[in-house]
């Protein structure tokens, strides 16, 4: 069986969040079921550069007179495919914004384009390659379903797999006359949308199915709360509506062969993780002492909670622990940990951007993370720290409350707690997370017992993969 997986971002090639590494990780994990997997990128820059000798297969020509060259290439276990089009992907900056961090005024234009090639390999008008099945990920390759919705052709089917609704792809209906979209299509049950166009409900209205990337954020899409004004829309489609949990490439992620850590160990020899721990605390300039080391991997957002960790950060350098920050996002809570940092030196500290391999040493070296989200479809950096004995506090929701086991007393009674998880997002119920992981960790046994079964949990692809592939055999039997 074929799929084509379409996405915007995909580690190794580009990332800039989760998105990137389910893309780069679920084909090899398919590749076991049986299902050969071609993944379609955009051809940024950043993506050009890491190809080798990729093969010219067809001209394109896209919406708006866009024009470009699909390439074929490898990257390791990856098989690619490259929407090469410089007039679209050939920039300075990111792959959504300039390097001032302002959205490209384009952004409809490059994916109409992108999505639109997705839809045209999908038809079979590629040499060498007919997928079974369509496989897209968020705003940015949805409208591709809509394509093949339109296109007056026998298509395979499709599926839509939303990592956050809160990412909607909203443009002007000015546009609609450039998509290539015949007139049809602008009506409610096509792509308009509050008299816009809407590339994600469009891709949601179209497809075969709908994925999301946890069961508990896949409920949570049909109300008001998150549902974000698609609510509507998804609770039509509730019986096509799969909440599939993610998982993370445990070769990449794995402490006993991690090169990006200071030392390896394992859940028989935790003592090893302290050279990890000290590494972190030099790195952060925090005091090298006993106390429970708790770090934060995330965008700073008010979506990630950050305004209340915020809120917080002063009674939680008085609790006896130590807070390490690695992040960028919103400039005022940017600021708001740097002067955090600033009245608690040895206590709390903060790098700001992005660094995978810090990242990888942080999940090694603290004792706790912290992903206090207001809403998380998924999230991997709570599976990651459940792989490494990094033991998590989270909010109670979306993929968070389907992941990590509250360690309540009958939890731990029965050896099964691998976490701590609170609710409501208040800096009152997160301190009172933080003061019971602060008694966790003051009684070894009980401590060192919640992060081996945190690492026994399978946080791998194999059984998500698994129920992806039974979907995607379900879908095509049914064409």
């Amino acid at each position: 069986m074929k799929v084509l997986s379409v996405a915007s971002e995909a580690y190794p090639l580009i990332k800039t969040g989760g998105l990137a590494d389910v893309v780069g990780a679920l084909p090899p994990a398919l590749a076991q079921h049986g299902i050969e997997t071609r993944i379609l990128v955009p051809g940024y820059r950043q993506v050009l550069a890491r190809l080798k000798r990729p093969k010219k297969l067809m001209a394109v020509e896209g919406p708006a007179g866009t024009h470009g060259t699909l390439l074929e290439a490898r990257l390791g276990d990856l098989k690619l495919l490259v929407h090469d089009a410089p007039e679209l992907f050939d920039r300075d900056g990111g792959p959504y914004s300039d390097a001032q961090g302002n959205d490209y005024t384009d952004n409809w234009l490059r994916f109409a384009a992108f999505s639109k090639l997705a839809a045209d390999i999908a038809l079979g008008h590629a040499p060498g390659f007919v997928p079974d099945v369509l496989h897209v990920h968020d705003w940015q390759a949805a409208l591709a379903p809509a394509y093949l919705r339109y296109s007056g052709m026998a298509a395979p089917p499709s599926v839509v797999t939303i990592h956050n609704l809160a990412f909607q792809g909203r443009f002007d209906a000015a546009i609609f006359p450039r998509l290539g979209l015949p007139p049809e299509a602008w009506s409610v049950e096509g792509v308009e949308y509050f008299g816009g166009v809407g590339f994600l409900k469009a891709g949601m209205q179209a497809a075969s199915a709908i994925t999301t990337v946890s069961p508990t954020y896949a409920q949570e899409i049909r109300t008001a709360e998150f549902g974000m004004g698609l609510e509507g829309l998804v609770n039509s489609r509730a019986g096509d509506l799969h909440g599939i949990v993610n998982g993370i490439d445990t070769e990449v992620w794995n402490p006993q062969t991690d090169p990006l850590i200071a030392r390896h160990y394992s859940s028989r020899a935790l003592s090893a993780r302290a050279a990890n721990r000290t590494r972190v605390e030099e790195r952060f300039s925090l005091d090298h002492d006993g106390s429970p080391l708790i770090c934060i991997i995330s965008r700073l957002t008010w979506q990630k909670g950050i305004d209340i960790v915020c809120e917080a950060v002063d009674a939680l350098a008085g609790m006896g622990v130590k807070l390490a920050v690695l992040g960028a996002g919103d400039k005022a809570l940017e600021g708001a940990l740097l002067s955090a940092a600033a009245r608690h030196r040895g206590r709390v500290s903060i790098v700001i951007g992005y660094d995978e391999p810090l990242s990888h040493l942080l999940q090694a070296g603290s004792d706790a993370i912290l992903v206090p989200s207001r809403f998380e479809p998924c999230g991997l950096t709570q599976l990651i720290a459940l792989r490494y004995g990094c033991v998590p506090v989270v909010t109670r929701t979306g993929g968070l409350a389907d992941t990590v086991i509250d360690a309540n007393a009958a939890a731990v009674a029965a050896g099964v707690a691998t976490g701590f998880v609170f609710s409501p997002l208040t800096a009152g119920a997160l301190l009172s997370a933080i003061a019971r992981m602060r008694d966790a960790h003051g009684k070894p046994e009980t401590w060192r017992a919640m992060q081996r079964q945190g690492m026994k949990s399978d946080v791998s692809w194999s059984a998500s993969a698994a129920r992806y592939a039974e979907l995607f055999r379900s879908l095509s039997s049914r064409a």
